[in-house]
């Protein structure tokens, strides 16, 4: 005789098993940030961003516990940059934001030529469809 009952229903609830994934170390709950895999034929312990799934030989590690990290004597420890976190603008991208702001800002000249609608830039030496070649501000 067969159960008209399926997997689901026939499961019982339990509020042991939590979805989040929690820090490997002894009596620490806290909801694990980074994973933490050994390789051992280099002498390295890997602290990476969360895994995407749990690996039987790698530790899931909470914030404080990955900040504190500490290799045995003679190993290595390789922080990767986790990915998903924006990362900050260097200062060549705000002067390049700030040049775009400043040029948009200016008002524009319209050029003497009659086929050409467009403003006149004195810093610009040549145009090559969308692309221009612009002079150097020092010179």
């Amino acid at each position: 005789m067969e159960s008209r009952r399926g997997p689901l229903r026939s499961a019982v609830p339990s509020n042991v098993v939590s979805p989040v994934r929690r820090c490997s170390r002894t009596a620490c709950g806290r909801p694990a940030v980074a994973t933490l895999t050994y390789v051992y034929a280099d002498s390295t312990a890997v602290l990476g961003p969360l895994a995407t799934y749990a690996e039987p030989h790698c530790y899931d590690l909470c914030a404080e516990h990955s900040e504190r990290l500490t290799a045995p004597r003679g190993w290595e420890v390789v922080r990767l940059l986790d990915s998903s976190t924006p990362a900050r603008p260097s200062g060549d991208d705000l002067e390049a934001l700030a040049n775009a702001v400043r040029e948009a800002a200016r008002p524009q000249e319209r050029a003497a030529q009659a086929g050409g609608g467009r403003a006149a830039d004195p810093m610009e030496v040549a145009r090559r469809g969308h692309l221009r070649v612009l002079r150097s501000p020092d010179n």
